[in-house]
C-alpha cells in the first residue's frame, strides 16, 4: 500500500477490519494523524495513532525508531503504548482504553468546561509534555482526540513522535530518510506542542475550537508568524473564567511570539500557581510561598547586616530614636519586627483599642534592645538563596521601594506620622521583594513580559508589553499584590493594615479619603506610583507625573511644581530624626510624645487624633485629622 490520500487506507469508510483488528470508529483526525477505535478478537478495546501519510523504505524505519524512543518514557501522564508495528504499509501505535479512558474530544460538550476542571487537565498534560520535551520527544500534533482522560479526570497524552519527522514525506520522495532533527529544530517542534496545548486550553475553556478549527495544527498556521490572526478568550461565555487563569491562556496563544510561554514546564507552573491560590487546601495565595517562607524566611538581611549588629550591640537601650535609624536601613529586619510585635499573641497583651504597630519605634518601646538583637540573628544572612545576579537585582528592587517610601513621606500630609507612611509604602511593595527573593527566575519573566516589543516595521503601531498585573498571572497564576497581602496577612496584621498596603488600583478615580487609613494607603501608592512613572522611557515620563499629579494632588494637596522640588530634594535614608521633612511643614512632621529620654508613640492609623493647629501651620486644612498620638 502507498501512501496516496486516495488509496484504501484504514480512514475509508469501507474497511472494518485492519490487520487484527476491527475497526469501530474514528475517533478523531487532523491533517497529519488519525485515531481509530479499534476492538481486539477478545472484544478489549484500544485506540491506534496512524499518521495520515504512510511512511516508506527509510522514512518508515526512522518512523519506528522514534515512536519506539517514546513508548519508553514512562510518566502518569502520558498514555502507555501497548503495541508499535506496521499492518500492510501502515505504521501504528496501539493505547488501551482500560479503565474507562475516553478521548477528551469526546469527553467535552459545546459548553466547555469550568476553569476549575480544565486547568487541571491542562496542567497534567503539561507535566507529561515537559517530561517528554526534557527527554528529547516531541508530541507532533497534539489534539482533543490525542488526550485520554478517565472518570476521576487523570489525563494521559497519547500519540508521542507519530507525527513526527517520519510522518512527513521528505522533499527527495517517500523513501528519502530524513536527516535527524538539529536542537533548534527540536526545539521549535517543542515550542508548537506548547502552542497547541494553549489553544485547546482555550477551546476547553469557551467550548468551541479557536478560530472555530477543530485542527489545531491548522489553527497554528493562522496565528503569527505564518499567518495574521488573533486568538483571545471571549468575556462572555457559559462559565466564568477567572482573571489570573484567563490571562494564562491568553499568553499561551498571544499574537506575539515573544510573549508565549518557551516551554511546557513554564505553562505547567503558571497553571500549578493559579491551582494552588485558588485551592483552600493549599493555603490559597499563601500555598506557592509557605515552604520557602519556612527554608529562606520572607527576606534575607541587607547587605552590611554585620556592620549593622556591631552597631546594635554597642547601643543603649534608651536611645530609640538612633536604634530606629539603625533598624530602617535593613528593610527585612524593619518587617521582622513589625511581624514580631503585630502577633496575635503580642496584640493580645497589649492595651484594649490601642491598634496596630506601624513604627519600628514604638516596636523597639515593646520588644527592647534584647528582642530587636534576636530578631536580626534570626534572618538569613544575604543574600541567601539567591546568585550573585538574583541578589543584584533584589538590591536594585530594594532601593526602588525605598525611595517610593521616602517620595511618599515628602508628598504626605504634614500632620501624619512619617515613619507610618515610610512603612506603609514598603509593605505595599512586600509582593514585589518576596517574588523577587523566593522566584527571582520568575520575576526576570515578569519584567520580560512587560517590556514593549521590537520597533513596528511597516507602519504598524508598536506592540506594547503586559501589564505587571497580566505578566504576574501569566507567570505565577497570582497576583503580586495578592502575593504581598497573604505574607503580611500571615503575619498577623490586622484588617485596617491589609488595607492599607493594597495599592490603589491604577484604573478609576481616587476619591476623596473617608478616614485616616485612606490616606496614607493614597500617600504610599503615590509614591509607587512617582517611581513607577520615573522608570518609563524618558519621553513618557512627563505625561506619567502629570497622571499622578491627576489621582493625588487634590488629595495631598501637591501641584506639579510641588512634586518636582520633592522629585529634586527627596535623598538619603529614613531615619526617624532624620527622616524627609513633608511638604510645607514649618515643625517637625511627627507630634512625638518623649517617655524617657526615647520616643514610643504608637502607629495607630486607625485611631489618629486631629492637629489641626499643626496642619494649620503645615499649609493643610484646619481640622484635618492624621496626628499620631
Amino acid at each position: 500500500m502507498s501512501g496516496s490520500a486516495s488509496d484504501s487506507s484504514p480512514r475509508a469508510g469501507s474497511v472494518r477490519h485492519f490487520g487484527r483488528w476491527q475497526l469501530l470508529r474514528l475517533l478523531g483526525k487532523s491533517e497529519r494523524t488519525m485515531n481509530w477505535l479499534v476492538a481486539a478478537s477478545d472484544g478489549h478495546e484500544l485506540m491506534l495513532t496512524i499518521p495520515r501519510v504512510a511512511p516508506a523504505g527509510p522514512a518508515l524505519e526512522r518512523w519506528l525508531q522514534n515512536v519506539r524512543r517514546a513508548t519508553r518514557l514512562v510518566h502518569p501522564h502520558l498514555a502507555p503504548v501497548v503495541d508499535v508495528g506496521v499492518q500492510d504499509g501502515w505504521p501504528y501505535a496501539a493505547h488501551d482504553l482500560g479503565g474507562g479512558l475516553a478521548t477528551l474530544a469526546d469527553r467535552l460538550t459545546n459548553k466547555g468546561l469550568p476553569g476549575a476542571e480544565a486547568a487541571p487537565i491542562a496542567a497534567q498534560l503539561a507535566q507529561g509534555l515537559a517530561y517528554a520535551h526534557e527527554a528529547g520527544i516531541v508530541h507532533g500534533d497534539l489534539q482533543l482526540a490525542m488526550c485520554l482522560v478517565d472518570t476521576q479526570g487523570q489525563a494521559r497524552l497519547a500519540g508521542l513522535e507519530v507525527a513526527g519527522e517520519g510522518a512527513t514525506v521528505p522533499a527527495g520522495g517517500a523513501s528519502a530518510a530524513p536527516a535527524p532533527p538539529s536542537l533548534g529544530t527540536q526545539r521549535a517542534a517543542a515550542e508548537r506542542d506548547v502552542l497547541a496545548l494553549g489553544l485547546l486550553l482555550h477551546g476547553l475553556l469557551s467550548g468551541t475550537p479557536a478560530l472555530d478549527e477543530p485542527d489545531l495544527g491548522r489553527a497554528i498556521t493562522r496565528l503569527p508568524p505564518l499567518g495574521r490572526e488573533i486568538v483571545r478568550l471571549p468575556w462572555a461565555g457559559v462559565h466564568p473564567i477567572a482573571e489570573p487563569l484567563r490571562a494564562i491562556v491568553n499568553r499561551a496563544t498571544d499574537r506575539q511570539e515573544r510573549q508565549r510561554y518557551r516551554n511546557a514546564r513554564t505553562l505547567l507552573h503558571a497553571l500549578e500557581g493559579w491551582l494552588k491560590t485558588e485551592s483552600a487546601a493549599s493555603g490559597g495565595v499563601l500555598g506557592l510561598l509557605s515552604d520557602k517562607l519556612h527554608a529562606a524566611g520572607v527576606l534575607p538581611a541587607s547587605a552590611g547586616a554585620g556592620a549593622r549588629a556591631a552597631r546594635l550591640a554597642m547601643m543603649e537601650r534608651e536611645r530609640t530614636n538612633e536604634l530606629a535609624e539603625v533598624v530602617l536601613e535593613d528593610l527585612a529586619l524593619s518587617f521582622e519586627l513589625l511581624r514580631t510585635v503585630n502577633t496575635a499573641q503580642v496584640r493580645g497583651a497589649q492595651v484594649s483599642g490601642s491598634g496596630p504597630v506601624l513604627t519600628v519605634r514604638r516596636a523597639i518601646a515593646m520588644i527592647g534592645l534584647d528582642g530587636v538583637r534576636r530578631a536580626a540573628l534570626s534572618l538569613r544572612s544575604w543574600p541567601g538563596p539567591l546568585d550573585e545576579a538574583g541578589a543584584a537585582e533584589l538590591d536594585r528592587t530594594m532601593e526602588r521601594c525605598k525611595r517610593a517610601a521616602r517620595l511618599a513621606m515628602a508628598l504626605r500630609p504634614a500632620a501624619y506620622d512619617g515613619e507610618v507612611v515610610y512603612l506603609v509604602t514598603l509593605l505595599q511593595n512586600l509582593g514585589r521583594l518576596v517574588v523577587q527573593y523566593h522566584f527571582a527566575d520568575d520575576a526576570a519573566q515578569i519584567r520580560r513580559l512587560m517590556q514593549p516589543g521590537p520597533p513596528p516595521r511597516d507602519g504598524e503601531p508598536p506592540e506594547p508589553g503586559m501589564s505587571e498585573e497580566g505578566a504576574a498571572y501569566a507567570v505565577l497564576g497570582a497576583d503580586i499584590d495578592a502575593i504581598g497581602h497573604a505574607v503580611a496577612r500571615w503575619w498577623g496584621l490586622e484588617e485596617s493594615v491589609l488595607g492599607m498596603i493594597r495599592r490603589l488600583p491604577l484604573a478609576g478615580t481616587v476619591h476623596l479619603p473617608d478616614s485616616d487609613d485612606d490616606v496614607l494607603r493614597a500617600a504610599a501608592s503615590c509614591g509607587n506610583e512617582v517611581v513607577d512613572a520615573l522608570a518609563l522611557p524618558a519621553a513618557k515620563v512627563q505625561a506619567a507625573l502629570q497622571r499622578v499629579v491627576q489621582r493625588f494632588g487634590r488629595i495631598l494637596d501637591f501641584s506639579m511644581r510641588d512634586l518636582q522640588e520633592v522629585l529634586q530634594g527627596v535623598s538619603g535614608a529614613p531615619g526617624t530624626r532624620g527622616a524627609e521633612p513633608a511638604r510645607g511643614a514649618a515643625t517637625a512632621p511627627m507630634p512625638l510624645e518623649a517617655a524617657g529620654g526615647g520616643v514610643t508613640s504608637s502607629a495607630s492609623p486607625g485611631s489618629l487624633r486631629a492637629a489641626a493647629g499643626l496642619r494649620a501651620r503645615a499649609g493643610g486644612a484646619p481640622g484635618r485629622p492624621g496626628a499620631i498620638r
